[in-house]
């Protein structure tokens, strides 16, 4: 159980922070940086969550549950596998939560017509909250595969498939909340030329 009394240490003054395995790692660390936006991810997530309680309970229990896996994916981040002993079971991200947003992607995506164009981010308040997110998650996966290929850090295979999973459901959810993509703002390409 996380017990926080006091939010500041001045532990991190110095430009350094602390990972779940007792690591000091600058906070411009490429990993410090992934799950550093996996939370920014999951803070706008919370933002598309202000429009979707209302007008889409089913969606907004799906978003709740991928803010708390999103937390999921940080913690297994914030702890490097560097194959010593923890002395603990570090939280890591399985095939069980990939299975359940492409569940929810295909449950939603069945109600929605296929793509003819791409589509803006817009519409909606919710959809554009929505693609907003989406984009983050994808800023995330590209520091997570960065980060994998450093031949000095580990990153949980899973984890990279969960995090690409998460920016297509975003996708879809946001095409699901423009009125099952009827209100999506379509690309018409060089139409301002």
């Amino acid at each position: 159980m996380v017990k926080l009394n006091k939010i500041y240490t001045r532990t991190g003054d110095a430009g350094t922070t602390g990972l779940g395995d007792g690591q000091r790692r600058l906070k411009s660390d490429l990993r410090v940086e992934a799950y550093g936006t996996v939370d920014e991810a999951n803070s706008c997530i919370g933002l598309a969550r202000l429009h979707t309680a209302a007008v889409h309970p089913e969606i907004d229990a799906m978003l709740m549950r991928l803010q708390n896996d999103m937390f999921d994916l940080g913690a297994d981040l914030a702890t490097p596998d560097t194959g010593e002993p923890l002395g603990y079971e570090p939280l890591r991200i399985v095939q069980s939560q990939v299975d359940r947003v492409e569940a929810d992607i295909d449950l939603l995506n069945a109600k929605i017509q296929p793509l003819k164009s791409f589509v803006l981010p817009g519409g909606s308040a919710a959809a554009a909250n929505l693609h907003l997110a989406r984009t983050v998650a994808r800023r995330a996966e590209r520091l997570m595969v960065a980060l994998a290929q450093n031949p000095q850090e580990r990153v949980n295979a899973v984890a990279i498939k969960f995090i690409n999973r998460v920016s297509d459901f975003l996708f879809v959810a946001a095409r699901a909340m423009n009125d099952n993509g009827n209100a999506d703002v379509l690309w018409v390409p060089g139409k301002n030329r």
